[in-house]
């Protein structure tokens, strides 16, 4: 609806002060000309919106202005009082905060309102963490949150898989938890850099002022690094003949499955995996209810190990 529209541009640039047309047409998801008919729609009404251009420029509101217009509607309120991961706010020592905010802010709802507080509470967990989770070791985050807290650069070890530790140091731009992992985003020589906090040993906070680019926006920098290391992960496939019989296993790893097509009595499926060594496990592992149809370099591993493991037990 146009009229919350408005009342959020209004609060937007409440909060922030000065706001380019073009972020709060992507915050609102509206075009430019849409939020251009929405200022002079503002300004109509008496509201001192100005816009100022060239480098540094947007939209604002005139010094001292102020609404007081932040009436919740049910749904905000049952967004906000969504139970946040326990875990997570554990992790970063704000478990206890978190809950006295939260009391805090139902506190000052009106009583009809408190109900839909209660309602969301009552029937929205979010847990994090997997069935088989491995404990990792975050023993350096809450030194790394202070760093953040406090604009200082932070120096520590970085353990890479299958290699010894190496001294980084570097301005931290935020923490961001993947499912139950955590992990730091840092800028290192210029450019922003991922580490998955498990990794980091020995974090100290220096005396030197952190550096934060104007323009860094830490979701936007997630969502484009996330997407990168994705196309970036291995890929391996292979086809094989399946039995019904293991099908149900082969299903179980849904994820990999590409495609299945009936063939006669078996079924003929096509496979992700990350490296030939898990495919050539995988056609070993079923014994005579699987057999590998292409590549051919997998279909003669499987048979190199097959006659391998007969040897050992034929002996």
């Amino acid at each position: 609806m146009r009229a919350d529209r408005l009342l959020s541009i209004l609060l937007l640039l409440q909060v922030h002060r000065r706001v380019t047309a073009r972020d709060l047409a992507r915050r609102l998801e509206v075009s430019e000309r849409t939020i251009l008919r929405d200022m002079d729609a503002l300004s109509a009404t008496g509201v001192p919106v100005v816009a100022e251009r060239g480098a540094g420029g947007g939209w604002s509101l005139l010094d001292h202005y102020q609404t007081k217009l932040t009436g919740l509607s049910a749904a905000e309120i049952q967004s906000l009082f969504v139970a946040r991961p326990p875990r997570l706010m554990a992790d970063l020592g704000l478990k206890h905060e978190a809950e006295a905010a939260l009391i805090k802010l139902q506190a000052s709802l009106p009583a009809a309102s408190r109900e839909q507080a209660d309602f969301a509470r009552e029937r929205v967990l979010i847990d994090t963490r997997g069935w088989r989770d491995p404990a990792e070791s975050i023993a350096c985050l809450p030194v790394l949150l202070e760093a953040l807290w406090r604009g200082r650069q932070v120096r520590f070890q970085y353990s890479k898989v299958l290699c010894e530790p190496s001294e980084r140091t570097g301005d931290p731009l935020g923490l961001v938890a993947k499912g139950s992992t955590w992990y730091l985003v840092a800028n290192m020589d210029g450019e922003p850099r991922t580490y998955r906090v498990s990794r980091i040993s020995q974090a100290a906070i220096l005396d030197e002022p952190g550096a934060r680019p104007a323009d860094f926006d830490l979701a936007a920098y997630w969502e484009r690094s996330a997407a990168e290391f994705r196309e970036k992960l291995p890929r391996y496939y292979a086809t094989f003949l399946a039995s019904p019989a293991v099908m149900r296993w082969v299903r179980y790893r849904g994820w990999r499955l590409e495609q299945e097509t009936p063939e006669g009595d078996r079924i003929r499926v096509r496979l992700r995996f990350d490296a030939e060594e898990e495919a050539v496990q995988f056609a070993l592992s079923f014994g005579g209810d699987i057999e590998v149809i292409e590549p051919h370099e997998l279909r003669a591993k499987a048979l190199a190990g097959a006659l391998a493991i007969a040897g050992i037990y034929k002996e």
